[in-house]
């Protein structure tokens, strides 16, 4: 989660920041009071389970890859967001004529689908200067939180599980109730209780 407070964090947030043409502290002053208190509750919950030897033991693999493979991994995710940049231009008139339409509170939970998708590429799809500050608020939260829940959610999600050797039913035992508790608990945050 912390990881899109700024966009060298992940492509979800480079790409917000580039298409709403905000400064690089934009997300972090946006959402910054939910992020990080978040974090750090689920870093307690995290120690707190390790601590209590809830998490068995996991074998890490050795790590053996080369320079040359780390650059061209970068490569990569660097053309992978220049597409997404693509995308989202393509997808301009959608936003405008649709999306900017939908409420805040439906935004958030529309973008649950971000557990099954690449939480960047919805964003390049859906972030635009069209939406208010509320609706950007709600769908990079969705995508942000829900992008945990799978595999797929997110760049980072999709190299940890590689390396670790997770599945996808591994991932998905811990990942889909944990995450669907949080997005309930911010929904009764941001919504309800109009934090």
């Amino acid at each position: 989660m912390g990881a899109a407070l700024t966009p060298v964090g992940e492509p979800l947030s480079t790409i917000a920041i580039r298409k709403l043409g905000a400064d690089f502290f934009y997300l972090l002053n946006l959402l910054g009071h939910y992020i990080i208190p978040g974090v750090v509750v689920l870093g307690a919950l995290a120690a707190y389970r390790v601590g209590r030897g809830d998490v068995g033991s996991i074998e890490i693999p050795a790590y053996a890859e080369s320079l040359r493979t780390v650059v061209v991994r970068a490569v990569r995710v660097y053309v992978f967001i220049a597409a997404l940049e693509l995308l989202g231009s393509g997808c301009a008139p959608l936003i405008v004529w649709y999306i900017s339409k939908v409420p805040p509170e439906a935004l958030y939970w529309i973008n649950t689908i971000s557990a099954f998708l690449d939480n960047a590429t919805l964003t390049a799809a859906e972030i635009s200067p069209a939406l208010t500050e509320f609706q950007v608020k709600s769908a990079i939260m969705g995508l942000i939180i829900s992008g945990g829940m799978l595999i797929p959610g997110n760049i980072p999600n999709i190299v940890a599980a590689a390396r670790m050797r997770i599945t996808m039913t591994e991932w998905a035992k811990i990942g889909v109730p944990l995450g669907a508790m949080i997005m309930a608990v911010y929904f009764a945050l941001m919504y309800i209780a109009g934090v």
